[in-house]
C-alpha cells in the first residue's frame, strides 16, 4: 500500500518526527482558533473570547513542545504536517465551517480537542517503545487539559445572559439570511404557478405539456427571485447577510414551490394528476403558514388565512382563464 500511497505511515515516524507533527498540528488549531475568533467578534464577543483564550493555550504547548524539541533532537525541526501522516486527523476548513452557525463552531472546536486526544491515546496504545509512548501520553494529556480549559473559558467569558444574546442574535441572523429570503421564495414559487400551471392544465388537458409550463415557470421564477434578492441589498448596512446566501435560499425555494404542484403532472391520468395537485398545493400553503408561526411570529390562523385566500384567488384566475 506504501507504494500507492505518498502518505507516511504512522508507525513509521521517528519520535522527532512525532513530536515535529505534534507542533505543526498545534501551530494549526491555534491558527484556526485565531480565525474563530475574528470571525466572531464583531457579533459574539464572548464567544470570540474563548477562541482567542484557546488559541493561546495552543501557543502555550506548541512552545512547551519546542522545547523539548530542542532539548532531544536540537534546533531543526523536520517538516511534517497532517496531511503528510496517513490516517491522522484532519480539521475542516475555517471557510466550510463559518457558515454553519454559532453553535455548530463550538460543537467544531470541541472536536478538536476530542479528536486529537484520541488520536493520541490510540497511537500510544500501538507503541512499544516506552519514551515515544510517554511522548504521546502526555500530548492525550496536553489535549485533555485544553478541553478543561476550554470549559473554564467558557466560564469566564459565556455566562447564561451572554449565551442567550449571542443565541438569540445568531437566531436572527439565521431568519435574515436564510429564513426570510426563502419563505419569500416559497411563497412566490407557490402561490404565483399556480395560475400557468393550473390554466395550462385546464385548457390543454394534456398532462406532459401541463408539466413542461410548470417545469418552465417554476425554474423562470427561480432564476429571477434568486438574482433579484440577491442584487437588492448587498447585507453591508442591513445586516442581513450574504447577498449570495440570500439569493441560493430565495431562487431554490422559489423553485421548489412551484415544483411541488408541477410534478404530479408526470402522471399520464388528467384527473388523477391535478387532485393530486390539488393536494399538494394544500400541504404548500399549509407548510408557508406554519414557517410564519414558528420564525416571524405571525399568528397561524392569521397566517394560514392570507397564504390560504391568497392561493385559492390565484388558483381560481388559472382554472378560469384556462376554462375559458
Amino acid at each position: 500500500m506504501r507504494f500507492f500511497s505518498q502518505r507516511r505511515r504512522f508507525r513509521d515516524l521517528s519520535e522527532q518526527e512525532v513530536l515535529a507533527l505534534a507542533i505543526s498540528s498545534e501551530e494549526d488549531d491555534a491558527r484556526i482558533y485565531r480565525s474563530y475568533g475574528q470571525m466572531l467578534h464583531a457579533e459574539f464577543p464572548d464567544t470570540a473570547k474563548i477562541f482567542e483564550g484557546m488559541a493561546e493555550e495552543e501557543d502555550g504547548h506548541r512552545a512547551r513542545l519546542i522545547e523539548l524539541h530542542r532539548r532531544r533532537f536540537g534546533e531543526v525541526i523536520p517538516l511534517i504536517r497532517r496531511e503528510h501522516v496517513a490516517g491522522y486527523y484532519a480539521r475542516r476548513p475555517v471557510w466550510l465551517v463559518e457558515n454553519l452557525g454559532l453553535e455548530r463552531i463550538r460543537a467544531e472546536a470541541e472536536a478538536m480537542e476530542r479528536d486529537a486526544e484520541h488520536f493520541y491515546l490510540a497511537a500510544a496504545k500501538r507503541t512499544q517503545d516506552a519514551d515515544t509512548r510517554k511522548l504521546l501520553g502526555d500530548l492525550a494529556a496536553a489535549e485533555a487539559g485544553h478541553q478543561y480549559t476550554a470549559g473554564k473559558l467558557e466560564k469566564k467569558h459565556l455566562d447564561d445572559d451572554a449565551r442567550d444574546t449571542e443565541n438569540r442574535a445568531a437566531h436572527r441572523q439565521f431568519v435574515l439570511t436564510w429564513v426570510q429570503p426563502g419563505l419569500a421564495g416559497l411563497m412566490d414559487g407557490s402561490v404565483s404557478t399556480l395560475a400557468p400551471i393550473f390554466a395550462a392544465a385546464f385548457a390543454t388537458q394534456n398532462t406532459w405539456e401541463t408539466f413542461l409550463v410548470g417545469l418552465a415557470a417554476s425554474i423562470g421564477a427561480g432564476i429571477s427571485m434568486g438574482f433579484t434578492e440577491a442584487a437588492s441589498d448587498d447585507g453591508e448596512l442591513s445586516g442581513r447577510g450574504s447577498p449570495v446566501k440570500r439569493g441560493v435560499a430565495s431562487g431554490v425555494m422559489t423553485a421548489v414551490g412551484g415544483l411541488g404542484h408541477a410534478l404530479p403532472y408526470l402522471i399520464p391520468d388528467f384527473w388523477t394528476a391535478t387532485i393530486t395537485a390539488f393536494v399538494v398545493v394544500f400541504f404548500e400553503l399549509w407548510a408557508i403558514a406554519w414557517i410564519q408561526n414558528k420564525y416571524m411570529d405571525t399568528p397561524f390562523f392569521r397566517a394560514a388565512f392570507q397564504v390560504v385566500l391568497g392561493g385559492a384567488l390565484v388558483f381560481a384566475a388559472g382554472v378560469l382563464i384556462g376554462s375559458g
